[in-house]
């Protein structure tokens, strides 16, 4: 999994305003309506923890209220205070309101809402906006806010990655439907892994390289190489390992892999070390090791351990997932634990990981997903 430098940062200066692509959000958002296109008809819309005088998630859903048949669009932002700005500068978007005050947007955060032709001009769209201030700073978990996602049938947003953990345990105490963007690394939180093997949550069909450009504050500090600023001054990051979140169907995650009998892998594969090893078997958990995804055979029907990037195109029609074999969650799992020679070979050793042997020592492979061929009933 790539190192995620910007991210990192980000998080640990708690500065999470990354702002998502239209094309990325576009993008995805096509991908739901190509598999149903009624996935967002008749529905209301919440995009919490947004910025709606910046945001894309905002311009997207109200310039296409119509043609996704939207029934409500809600957009809630953070106040001023709680989003830590440093050289904060109020937009048109604001000044020109009459409803603007400097000393409210300060600490209190914004709502925006779309239901009707406000202008009368015979169409919905994002010069229909109606805005106030909130009671409270807009923070996701305020009562405020939560009775706004009670009201919604789906929540999108790009949420401040620095609380994922909590705010995907905020979505899902909800039961509401939901499209977010979070780093990949999520997938091994306790909080957020048992919904993945449980079929709760699964990846989204457009990101799969894990690799897209965010714009940031002008204020954000950065020494990172994927730095962009373009003519008009606005700063662009490069960040790796993102990916969106949900629980919405879509095509992609029904197609199955295209695979080969173990016998032709072991023949034919194009990864040379599958030719001339095979594949190891575990020593403290019966199950086989996969290195890659396309080398996952067709007609084997034990447990396998297979790369994380095999839920770029997991498929629950094809195969189940049974656990993530790493620390705590391989211990429930009945990993046997280290024998006491082989820690002193390698301190590093962790009871409840993956292990093989390789020349007399063991081997750790790469984070590994337990995975079995589904029966056909």
């Amino acid at each position: 999994m790539a190192k995620n430098t910007n991210l990192g940062a980000a998080k640990a200066a708690k500065n999470d305003e990354f702002y998502t692509q239209y094309a990325d959000i576009q993008k995805e958002i096509n991908a739901y309506l190509e598999y149903n296109p009624d996935t967002f008809r008749d529905k209301t819309v919440l995009l919490p923890c947004d910025d709606p005088e910046w945001s894309n998630f905002t311009r997207f859903f109200a310039q296409n209220f119509e043609r996704l048949g939207l029934k409500r669009l809600i957009s809630t932002s953070y106040a001023v205070e709680s989003k830590k700005y440093k050289n904060y500068q109020p937009t048109l978007f604001e000044t020109e309101s009459p409803l603007f005050d400097i000393d409210k947007t300060r600490i209190k955060g914004k709502i925006f809402e779309l239901t009707y032709d406000t202008n009368g001009n015979g169409r919905i769209d994002i010069d229909d906006l109606e805005w106030h201030y909130l009671e409270g700073d807009g923070d996701f978990r305020s009562k405020e806010v939560c009775k706004l996602r009670d009201e919604a049938d789906v929540i999108v947003t790009n949420p401040p990655f620095s609380l994922f953990r909590e705010f995907i345990s905020w979505l899902v105490s909800s039961n509401k439907r939901f499209l977010i963007i979070g780093n990949k690394n999520a997938i091994t939180y306790k909080e957020v892994f048992p919904l993945i093997r449980d079929n709760k949550v699964w990846f989204g069909p457009s990101i799969t390289s894990g690799d897209r450009e965010f714009m940031v504050p002008r204020d954000y500090e950065t020494h990172s190489p994927s730095l962009r600023i373009d003519e008009q001054g606005n700063k662009f990051i490069r960040v790796p390992g993102v990916h969106w979140f949900t629980n919405l169907d879509h095509g992609r995650r029904h197609e199955p892999l295209k695979l080969m009998t173990m016998k032709d892998n072991l023949r034919y594969s194009k990864h040379k070390d599958i030719c001339e090893k095979g594949y190891y078997k575990y020593e403290n958990y019966d199950a086989i090791d996969i290195p890659y995804t396309d080398a996952i055979p067709s007609d084997y029907d034990g447990i396998m351990g297979v790369p994380i990037t095999f839920l770029d195109k997991y498929c629950p029609d094809q195969f189940v997932i049974i656990g993530s074999p790493h620390g705590d969650f391989g211990l429930e799992l009945g990993l046997r634990p280290f024998p006491r020679e082989l820690k002193q070979i390698n301190k590093g050793l962790r009871d409840g990981d993956l292990y093989y042997i390789v020349d007399g020592k063991p081997e750790l492979p790469y984070r590994r997903i337990l995975i079995r061929k589904k029966t056909i009933e």
